[in-house]
């Protein structure tokens, strides 16, 4: 799945606008950006400014368009610093003209800044405290959007153009448009006592000035985010231009060109990382395929519980080592492979987008040194990975639409069968 391709697709098939000011923000924001000016310019419309918000450093993808860099996974100084120019970038905006906004995976943290009374201290606090508490994506979202600066629909209330048209890469289960990049141009029908809810749920040791303002909404002190029922979001137009199951059926098709027979997986893989891992090991265990390999293909987004002490790894990296613990005491009778990668290329704070492991990975581990089941417990999975040389390091791919998880029973038709990549388009 190639996000350039995807938007084009897309904008194949929308209503042609007199002017466009553009804001890209994720990790899919240059190739997105540069496939709307691409066919902006083709049909000879102005394109009147806008902003590039990218995880990493380079050129913008035209000049018309200035680019930051935003921090990630967690928002840092030049998060707030990209937040202040897209502050300035929407203050631009007019009502003679579209505003087109292109969501990708990361947004949050490349943006990530704290509303009105939350310091740039408490909102990293906050963060932090998050993703040590392994919520669901979705509730983690109608957390994060509630303190974020833009999200829960505020970018769409600040834009002043006549119409704006968002356009998301998803990277979230269900695809909904308000837990992509926790929502900027889409309402918030979450309320503080929701938040509250949750919060308490999930025991996080959040700081003291989320509760205070959270309370101070309930008094009437303080608005609400941005509800369903405000004007701004009947300028509101979203589209969805791909998903993970995009990248699902360009794996599926590579399995098949490969000689496996595909079998996709029902539903998401979410919860517990190395449940799940353990999880597709046991199902690849009891299945007993005759003939050509068999290729079981998923998708979703796994969580990882960290706690206070954790190492270094990532969900991908968590699941592809429980997997692997798993082989090891399975004895298989043929061979097995697992894959496991987040399609930005990046697991966690690490250089790999995951692992790939088979039945040997575990004992390989230990016979460099290390002790796989501290590596596990500890969510220390990268060094254990990296011993074992089954890490997955291909660099950052310019998109995001959640994990892909690949498991090889057998041998293909194709001698090369066993090196199967992600297969994105």
């Amino acid at each position: 799945m190639e996000p350039r391709r995807a938007l084009t697709r897309a904008l194949a098939t929308t209503p042609p606008p007199q002017r466009v000011r553009i804001f890209a923000m994720g990790k899919a924001a240059f190739p997105m950006a540069a496939a709307a000016v691409q066919h902006l310019d083709r049909l000879e419309i102005p394109v009147t400014g806008g902003l590039v918000v990218t995880p990493d450093e380079g050129d913008s993808p035209d000049p018309r368009l200035r680019r930051v860099v935003g921090d990630h996974p967690l928002p840092g100084a030049r998060s707030a610093a990209a937040a202040d120019a897209l502050e300035q970038a929407v203050a631009q905006s007019t009502p003679r003209e579209e505003a087109w906004v292109l969501i990708s995976g990361g947004t949050t943290s490349l943006i990530g800044a704290p509303i009105e009374g939350v310091s740039p201290i408490e909102y990293q606090r906050l963060t932090q405290a998050l993703g040590r508490a392994g919520l669901p994506i979705g509730d983690l979202n109608r957390i994060r959007k509630r303190f974020s600066r833009w999200g829960a629909g505020r970018l769409a209330v600040a834009c002043r153009a006549e119409r704006v048209r968002a356009f998301a890469l998803s990277d979230v289960p269900g695809d909904h448009p308000g837990d992509i990049g926790s929502g900027p141009c889409e309402p918030d029908p979450t309320t503080a006592a929701d938040v509250q809810r949750l919060l308490a749920a999930a025991r996080t040791g959040v700081p003291e000035v989320a509760t205070r303002l959270l309370d101070r909404v309930l008094r009437g002190d303080r608005p609400e985010t941005p509800k369903p029922a405000d004007p701004a979001f009947a300028r509101v137009i979203t589209r969805i231009v791909a998903s993970n199951g995009t990248a699902l059926d360009g794996a599926a098709e590579r399995a098949q060109a490969l000689g496996f027979r595909v079998i996709r997986h029902q539903g998401l893989i979410i919860g517990d990382a190395a449940g799940a891992g353990r999880a597709l090991v046991r199902d690849a265990l009891a299945a007993d395929a005759a003939g050509a390999g068999t290729a079981w293909i998923a998708g979703g987004e796994t969580t990882v519980p960290l706690g206070d002490d954790a190492g270094l790894g990532g969900r991908c990296q968590e699941l592809t080592l429980a997997a692997a613990r798993e082989l090891a005491i399975g004895s298989p009778r043929r061979p097995i492979v697992i894959l496991a990668g987040g399609t930005d290329g990046r697991d966690g704070p690490t250089d790999a987008a995951g692992a790939v492991v088979d039945a040997t990975t575990w004992a390989t581990i230990a016979a460099r040194g290390l002790d796989p089941e501290r590596a596990l417990t500890s969510h220390d999975a990268y060094p254990a990975l990296a011993a074992a040389g089954a890490l997955l390091r291909q660099g950052l791919t310019g998109t995001n639409v959640m994990d892909v998880m690949v498991v090889l029973v057998g041998d293909g038709s194709n001698p090369q069968s066993a090196s199967l990549p992600l297969g994105h388009r």
